[in-house]
């Protein structure tokens, strides 16, 4: 099980998650139990930033059908599914996705758990569970509508259509689709970046935004006023105000602290 996925942590601060499933990548129990284990020591100790990926033909096609049978271990399947997504969601660092291939069903709900999308050309995501006569159960039918909007989530999950990588960034999906040879290099440059920046500050500016998406607008305004006066409080942003004040802005040498 712990061959299913491969977590290298980089020199630079990078972490690069890699789902190894020959041949298609199948998100089955024991993937998705090895997962969340990766995704709660990334959370217990942190990186300075995340990048998974898959493979080059196939980032994730979803669940492992074989497992399928009734309510019983669709049950299963379902809390698996969540524990795992839901996991790689609380990593406290960016995540940051990187696509190519086809992503469909539960690897589509695993890239919406990520917080940023790089897809290479050759990308193709797709909630398809319609076809099976079921629904997604990996999170899709409430990721989805946050990230494209609902009626667009519910055409795409209704019909079960793949959706291209044109298409993807253009409604939201992808964050950014680049030639497939550098869907690696930009993934682990912009990681590598995240790496040397403020890390406390950006881990804080990701529960915050998390937090608040699910609070009434006051409150979330309310959480943002106590996490601002909170950063105040790390190094880095004594060392970040210091530098702006000496030399202007992008010029400090954070220390993650």
């Amino acid at each position: 099980m712990s061959d299913l996925v491969l977590l290298e942590r980089r020199p630079d601060g990078v972490a690069v998650i890699t789902l190894n499933n020959p041949k298609v990548n199948a998100l089955s129990l024991g993937l998705l139990a090895r997962l969340q284990e990766i995704a709660r020591d990334l959370t217990n100790t942190p990186a300075g930033a995340v990048v998974l990926t898959g493979g080059d033909r196939l980032f994730a096609a979803g669940a492992d059908i074989s497992e399928f049978d009734g309510p019983n271990e669709a049950r299963t399947i379902g809390a698996a599914f969540h524990g795992a997504l839901d996991a790689v969601a609380a990593i406290p660092s960016m995540v940051i996705a990187a696509v190519s291939g086809f992503a469909l069903g539960g690897g589509c709900e695993l890239a919406m758990a990520c917080d940023y999308r790089i897809a290479s050309h050759k990308a193709v995501f797709g909630q398809p569970e319609i076809l099976l006569g079921i629904i997604p159960g990996g999170g899709g039918t409430q990721r989805l509508p946050r990230i494209v909007g609902v009626s667009r989530a519910k055409e795409i999950m209704m019909t079960g259509r793949q959706v291209k990588s044109d298409e993807a960034f253009r409604i939201g999906l992808a964050d950014e689709v680049v030639e497939p040879e550098q869907l690696h290099v930009r993934a682990l440059e912009l990681a590598s970046g995240l790496a040397r920046g403020a890390l406390q500050a950006q881990r804080l500016t990701k529960s915050t935004i998390d937090n608040g998406a699910s609070m009434a607008l006051q409150d979330g305004l309310l959480l943002e006023r106590d996490v601002f006066e909170q950063v105040f409080y790390t190094q880095d942003s004594q060392i970040g105000v210091a530098s702006f004040r000496q030399s202007g802005p992008g010029n400090a040498t954070f220390t993650g602290k």
